[in-house]
């Protein structure tokens, strides 16, 4: 860590302004105000730790915003993507894969306008309280913060089936979690998005070697097979017996894919011009629904019904580990920024009035690390509470990501950001568009979540899966 000035407890608690302190436009009832000149009552010590703590968090560009955006986008998403086309079919999954990868742009698009118009909202929670006041605020912060823990468990667990498949090893698949846990709290320690953005280019290159090492893997197996590719038992469309728990969750896992504007207001927060955000979200969203398109469709082609989830499963007994040793990086990367992001929460909650929440004094390093910590520690129980990865990824899509991804930023633009009259050509097209993201969200949050716990109680009660905390193989 590098060393930084240090200040006393009863000096932290003269300062009470957040990063970018001087009053800006947008500043409204319900969140914090600051007053800019008390800078100027700063002991020089104090000044040093807040002007080096504002530093810090402010030096984030539109290509690093890219960088960041793919580390906590693009990883786990493009492994479920072909068992998704194995139910839907090939029509059906590239339909859903591009046309909600376009949805979850606009609507990344419409959390930005709210972050310019809003510059004190620092994160989604308050988002929430500027549409549904205190309550609003509480119930986006518990969703936001446990949704960020299922996607470090979802890594957790990744890390886990990874770890197994390439040692090939008998030892308990509880050590593996913890293992990964570990590393998944190392990698957290940086509480920069800018110093995160540093290992994102190991990231990308990461999945997408997995992701081409899968594909040819596939493809050279199935050409060498009994009767090549045209005995390959791929459909065009939905698998016969499918039924509406499979549909259901085979959606929720493209939805899991897209959900990166969760984490945009606390990234935005570090951007020195916010205004640029929306470069970075076409270059990222464009980037996964080509991605997500192209594996899901390919694998699914080369392998047929018996495709595995996390795909990499399905490149063969050596190619898999071979795979999974390629995306170790993009598994613990990635999962370590959901971390970063929940603790960044917690930690700017508990000490908003104080420069400790720079992360740049003894106790700011102290509380940061202690806060990682539990946060990695609830993400492990997690993993080995619902230790079967669909499934996992599903409940998570269906009570968190069908908000922050369609209806939260569509009652943005309804509550926040919409202006002129009702009856404008603009607003009547917008309007649209945006009840449409609504009800794609809320018919995933109820019937998602229904068809993610029955499936989950039925694969125990038929115990095709391991239990809790036991030592089997993840599913």
């Amino acid at each position: 860590m590098a060393s930084s000035p240090e200040i006393s407890d009863t000096d932290s608690k003269k300062v009470g302004m957040p990063l970018g302190a001087e009053k800006q436009d947008g500043d409204i009832a319900g969140l914090p105000q600051y007053d800019g000149d008390l800078v100027a009552e700063m002991s020089e010590r104090e000044r040093t730790v807040y002007e080096h703590g504002v530093q810090k968090f402010n030096r984030l560009g539109w290509k690093r915003l890219t960088i960041v955006l793919i580390v906590e986008a693009i990883a786990l998403g493009s492994l479920s993507l072909p068992s998704t086309f194995a139910t839907l079919g090939m029509v059906a999954g590239v339909i859903c894969s591009v046309g909600l990868g376009l949805l979850a742009i606009y609507t990344s698009y419409v959390v930005g306008q709210v972050k310019l118009k809003f510059p004190l909202v620092h994160h989604y929670p308050d988002a929430g309280r500027l549409m549904f006041g205190r309550v609003g605020y509480e119930v986006i912060n518990f969703m936001l913060i446990l949704q960020l823990l299922f996607l470090t468990g979802s890594h957790t667990l990744t890390g886990a089936i990874a770890w197994i498949d390439i040692t090939q090893s008998s030892v308990c698949s509880v050590v593996f979690a913890v293992i990964s846990a570990i590393i998944l709290f190392i990698l957290a320690v940086p509480p920069s998005f800018t110093e995160m953005a540093i290992l994102g280019y190991v990231d990308f290159a990461s999945i997408i070697i997995a992701i081409g090492i899968t594909i040819i893997a596939t493809g050279i197996e199935s050409t060498d097979a009994p009767g090549g590719l045209a005995a390959v038992n791929w459909s065009a469309w939905p698998k016969e017996d499918i039924t509406f728990t499979d549909a259901f969750i085979a959606m929720t896992n493209i939805i899991f894919a897209y959900s990166f504007a969760m984490c945009q207001f606390s990234f935005m927060d570090e951007m020195h011009t916010p205004s640029d955000y929306v470069k970075s979200i076409w270059t990222l969203g464009i980037t996964e629904i080509f991605i997500y398109t192209i594996t899901g469709a390919v694998v699914y082609a080369f392998v047929g019904q018996d495709v595995q989830s996390p795909a990499l499963l399905s490149a063969g007994h050596l190619m898999s580990r071979i795979a999974f040793g390629v995306a170790l990086p993009v598994i613990f990367i990635s999962g370590s920024i959901n971390t970063v992001v929940a603790g960044r929460v917690v930690h700017g909650r508990i000490f908003k009035d104080s420069p400790i929440r720079f992360i740049n004094t003894k106790m700011g390093w102290i509380t940061w690390l202690a806060i990682i910590a539990i946060g990695t520690v609830i993400a492990f129980i997690i993993a080995e509470v619902i230790p079967f990865f669909n499934d996992l990824l599903s409940i998570s899509s269906s009570l968190f990501i069908s908000g922050f991804t369609f209806y939260l930023p569509a009652l943005m633009w309804f509550m926040l950001i919409r202006e002129g009259p009702w009856n404008s050509r603009k607003n009547l097209a917008l309007g649209a568009l945006n009840l449409f993201c609504l009800i794609i969200g809320l018919v995933t949050l109820v019937a998602g979540t229904y068809s993610s716990i029955k499936d989950i109680t039925d694969k125990y009660n038929a115990g095709t899966v391991r239990g809790v905390f036991s030592c089997s193989s993840p599913q």
